[in-house]
């Protein structure tokens, strides 16, 4: 087969970068974790990024991309594709893409993970396994709950429950004030992140990680504030990329938390996210047992609820509506099957 793959490098002008997310931006396969940024990010945190394209039979868009992590873990070098790549499933550029990328990375990696920004369905499985891959575990969460934004704000809100409601007007009647706010709260937002990780019993990011977030995104992070009376009661931080708007991270003080700073963040996001032309509010992680359910057909309300893990969000994300919504998951192009086998044991005895 004839795969005339690209790889795609940084040019002093930035046209590449330009060219890359206008491209990812505008595919209804793309996400953010597919941007340039996210990738120059990644680059910081040590792993290697590389970026292929497919070129279109114009020679001017691609048909394809795909924006790979490379680094070396237990058993040898992994090659991570995170939602991604980014491309139908039904074209014929999706197999092509696929081996274009198996003979490139197969020469030294030990496996491609990819993890696609595809609907989790029978058809969109079988065109991972129809090109040799095999199920594999799950890095980013599989479920999120996607709320739409092209509505009017009465119509937004006709999607809540009637207690999210009112507690997005209480908040306002109680003098709570939301606000975009710069990178020089950012220290303000990591230790209210570092209060709330301990409150939940979590591990906390390490210091500095979400400035660095902030600095790679650039304009596409967006950071809101909770105040009552020049007190920051909670923070969050949303994504704007494409025509999806996602929350990717909050945290809150234990203070004046009946004044539902909460409620009043997620509202004030959304409403910015809609003035900015976004069409979808992603919630980002919620159980994945929900999400199966769905996937499944079956009414994700009725999945019975546990104690731990993202149970607790969910109960807060399920209020504002929405559409649970489930990707089809990680998949594996096995290169090296005897490394790749340990560093699955090796995993599973890290989780243990």
């Amino acid at each position: 087969m004839n795969t005339p793959i690209q790889e795609v490098v940084a040019d002093p002008r930035g046209r590449a970068a330009s060219s890359w997310d206008a491209f990812v931006g505008a595919h209804p396969r793309g996400h953010f974790l597919q941007s340039w940024n996210w990738g120059t990010l990644r680059a910081a945190q040590g792993w290697r990024v590389r970026r292929f394209a497919l070129p279109s039979d114009s020679g001017n868009d691609p048909r394809a991309v795909a924006q790979v992590l490379e680094r070396r873990m237990a058993g040898g070098v992994v090659a991570y594709v995170p939602r991604g790549p980014v491309c139908d499933p039904h074209d014929v550029a999706w197999p092509q893409l696929i081996e274009g990328l198996r003979t490139i990375l197969g020469r030294k990696a030990v496996v491609l993970r990819v993890e696609p920004h595809w609907r989790d369905t029978p058809a969109h499985r079988a065109a991972l396994t129809n090109v040799g891959l095999r199920p594999g575990p799950a890095v980013q969460p599989p479920s999120t709950l996607r709320l739409d934004l092209t509505g009017e704000p009465d119509t937004i809100q006709a999607q809540m429950k009637a207690k999210w409601r009112y507690n997005i007007r209480l908040a306002a009647r109680k003098d709570v004030i939301v606000r975009e706010v710069g990178a020089t709260m950012l220290p303000t937002f990591e230790r209210l992140t570092a209060q709330t990780a301990t409150r939940q019993g979590i591990a906390a990011r390490a210091a500095g990680y979400h400035s660095a977030v902030h600095a790679a995104l650039g304009d596409a992070g967006h950071l809101y504030a909770a105040e009552h009376e020049g007190r920051i009661l909670a923070m969050i931080y949303v994504v704007h990329f494409g025509h999806t708007a996602t929350y990717l991270y909050g945290a809150s003080s234990e203070e004046e938390r009946s004044r539902m700073p909460n409620h009043a963040l997620q509202w004030a996001a959304m409403q910015a996210a809609r003035a900015a032309g976004l069409r979808e509010y992603d919630f980002w992680g919620v159980p994945d047992a929900v999400g199966r359910a769905a996937a499944a057909g079956d009414d994700p309300d009725a999945v019975p609820a546990a104690e731990e893990g993202l149970w607790g969000v969910w109960r807060f994300k399920r209020g504002f509506g929405g559409e649970v919504w489930r990707a089809v998951g990680a998949y594996d192009d096995v290169y090296a099957p005897l490394r790749y086998a340990l560093g699955l044991r090796l995993r599973a005895l890290r989780q243990r």
